[in-house]
């Protein structure tokens, strides 16, 4: 979602709006395959809906972000989803979903990280405090991340 990150890894690809992804819910999974603790994620739940930012992706930039998220190694798998733009049609887009259990708890600096983009994003204020309070895992002192 952070619309920094997304020039970095996909800087031909402009943000075209936020939306829900109902029907999905946010969750953590991977915890042995991430850095600093599990990574996020999203699984069906018909009860549930996620923020999300759409991206006009160029096909470079798709490609560009495969490797980013590690889908040439399975490490997340591509998917087609129905976004709902605030009330208008829903669009077709992509996502990438971890392939790996759900279970584990994300870094707290993983959370702040995400939180801070939702919040540049315009997620509603509740949604942002949701991810901030989740229970994390506290990563200490001299730990390196990469």
């Amino acid at each position: 979602m952070d619309p920094e990150q997304m020039l970095s890894r996909a800087p031909h690809s402009p943000m075209a709006g936020t939306g829900w992804l109902y029907g999905w819910r946010l969750t953590f999974g991977g915890d042995d395959i991430g850095w600093e603790g599990a990574l996020a994620t999203v699984v069906e739940d018909p009860s549930s809906r996620v923020f999300v930012v759409l991206y006009d992706v160029t096909h470079e930039d798709e490609s560009s972000m495969d490797r980013w998220e590690g889908a040439e190694m399975g490490i997340h798998r591509k998917l087609r989803v129905r976004v709902d733009i605030n009330g208008s049609e829903p669009a077709l887009a992509w996502l990438y979903v971890l392939d790996a259990y759900e279970g584990g708890l994300p870094s707290a600096r993983y959370l702040g990280v995400m939180a801070d983009a939702a919040e540049k994003a315009g997620a509603p204020a509740e949604y942002v405090r949701w991810i901030r309070t989740r229970e994390a895992r506290n990563v200490g002192p001299g730990t390196s991340f990469g």
